[in-house]
């Protein structure tokens, strides 16, 4: 393995920090050159990602080794074909999020991009890195930034939000220490690959403490993934802070989920021995709990931005689901993540556009414009509409055919679970788009929690507000890129065989990492 592949890992992780500790240096500059070089970052990480995804692709797993120091006892940054697929996501989805910050929303707060930048700094380090502690750091760097984009703007909404999210994840990583150091006295090692290979080898004695390290990461996991009964601190926090951080908090219950899928497939894989499967009872049942809850939520949802934030633990659901099954069922999952993330996204800029136009009632579930004439935003709701049901011809259909395919085998509760929640999904969006477009009767009161944004004249006389270049560039390139994962389904679907492939076969992750070190 050469060594300029091998460098190529940690520039994901610089990129973003580097931007970070730039904006803070230069804050003093006039917003519009920080939000150019705010943006030249993310497509730099872009360029990053697509490089990274092609050395990649044909199997080979890059390691990067800090201070040069070997594994189990330095820290490792990994590339895989898994860790590439998500950093292209990740930064594609970041893009659009903050063009879509520039029509104004950095300007409600101190330091937005420089938050935004140490998120996506997070965000890479929790996918790349191959050390369990060195994935606590990012836990934490993620919480961090994530909460200081959380209460940008102010306002009691999002401070009680806020709160929720932080108390319950600051719990999330005492119970992470707590996870590393019971893995850490039974195994002797915090390194991932050094954990499967230790795993297979446990002594009795050390059993018991192994499996309880495990299953409280399993918990930590859970919780960052919001699945069932951990998801209550995500509807708030995600609704009530603003469209581009909400867009690009879509991707991070997605890091739990790949915390859970790592985790899996490697460090209790087929190969760990009395370790082997620790997860599979508990897997599949909060899943199908978690997705049916979440398309609950979202039929009873009084708004669109809460609505999104439903779905999105509904996707977090249906994406266990498919992990819960062999390798076609990984591949289905992986090929259904982006199209979630970027529908997801969608809806919640789609709900900040609606609050612009809907002076009195926001995006809330209430008549009082003559929507039917907004045929632009009529349009691009039907398209997020479409997207985030799965219904054909987009990418979340193939995605839901490709999970239901690779089901054919399992119980029968998984098609009734995922042909259910799609029908629920349907009906809620449809309520919500009947509400906002299709109704010409004028607001009679104010829904509970609305904004008391009253204006003097018929709210049916307001004038729209100017439809920003910015505001615009996001939203079509969101919808951009639903339509090219719908496009290219078949390269992105054969790609998405090929990661399960790798995943299945930890022996080459486990000597990549460690290569012939002795045990």
């Amino acid at each position: 393995m050469s060594d300029h592949p091998a460098h190529l890992v940690i520039l994901p992780v610089l990129a973003p920090f580097v931007a970070a500790v730039l904006l803070l240096a230069l804050r003093d500059l006039p917003m519009a050159a920080r939000r150019w070089i705010a943006t030249l970052s993310v497509l730099v990480q872009i360029a990053i990602a697509v490089a990274l995804l092609m050395t990649v692709a044909g199997g080979e797993i890059l390691v990067y080794r800090l201070g040069d120091w070997p594994a189990p006892w330095g820290i490792v940054l990994v590339a895989d074909r898994l860790a590439a697929w998500l950093m292209l996501t990740t930064t594609l989805l970041a893009l659009f999020a903050v063009i879509y910050a520039g029509d104004g929303t950095d300007r409600q707060g101190r330091h937005f991009h420089v938050l935004f930048q140490m998120q996506l700094f997070g965000i890479a380090m929790a996918f790349l890195t191959g050390d369990l502690f060195n994935l606590f750091v990012a836990f934490e760097i993620l919480l961090i930034a994530s909460y200081g984009l959380l209460l940008h703007g102010g306002g009691p909404a999002r401070v009680r939000g806020g709160l929720h999210y932080v108390i319950l994840n600051l719990i999330g990583s005492t119970l992470f220490l707590f996870a590393a150091g019971l893995i850490y006295a039974s195994l002797g090692t915090l390194n991932m690959a050094d954990i499967a290979r230790q795993a297979a080898t446990v002594a009795p004695e050390n059993l018991g403490l192994a499996r309880a390290g495990g299953l409280l990461l399993f918990a930590v996991f859970a919780l960052k993934a919001a699945l069932l009964p951990l998801f209550l601190w995500l509807p708030g926090a995600y609704a009530n802070t603003t469209a581009p951080v909400a867009a690009l908090f879509a991707i991070m219950t997605k890091v739990g989920a790949y915390a859970l899928l790592r985790a899996d497939t490697l460090l209790f894989g087929p190969d760990s021995g009395a370790l082997a499967g620790l997860y599979e009872a508990w897997r599949l049942p909060l899943a199908l709990a978690t997705l049916a809850a979440g398309m609950i939520g979202a039929l009873a949802a009084p708004n669109l931005a809460r609505m999104a934030a439903w779905l999105v633990i509904a996707s977090v659901g249906l994406l266990l689901t498919a992990f819960s099954a062999d390798t076609a069922g990984i591949a289905a999952g992986l090929y259904y993540l982006p199209h979630s993330t970027f529908a997801a996204a969608l809806l919640f800029l789609l709900a900040e556009a609606f609050k612009r136009r809907r002076p009195v009632s926001a995006d809330f579930f209430r008549s009082e414009r003559d929507m039917p004439r907004h045929a632009l935003w009529g349009g691009l709701f039907f398209f997020a509409a479409v997207a985030a049901t799965g219904l054909p011809p987009l990418s979340g259909f193939l995605a839901k055919f490709m999970i239901l395919r690779a089901a054919s085998d399992a119980p029968a509760i998984i098609w009734v679970a995922i042909l259910l929640a799609a029908l629920v999904g349907t009906v809620a969006l449809a309520r919500a788009g009947s509400a906002l477009f299709f109704s010409t009767r004028t607001v009679e009161s104010l829904p509970p929690g609305a904004p008391a944004l009253l204006v003097d004249q018929h709210p049916g006389e307001a004038a729209d507000p100017p439809t920003g270049p910015r505001e615009l560039t996001a939203i079509l390139g969101l919808v951009g890129l639903i339509l090219a994962l719908t496009l290219a389904a078949g390269p992105a679907a054969n790609f998405a065989d090929t990661i399960a492939l790798q995943l299945s076969a930890p022996e080459l992750y486990i000597h990549a990492v460690l290569g012939g070190s002795e045990e």
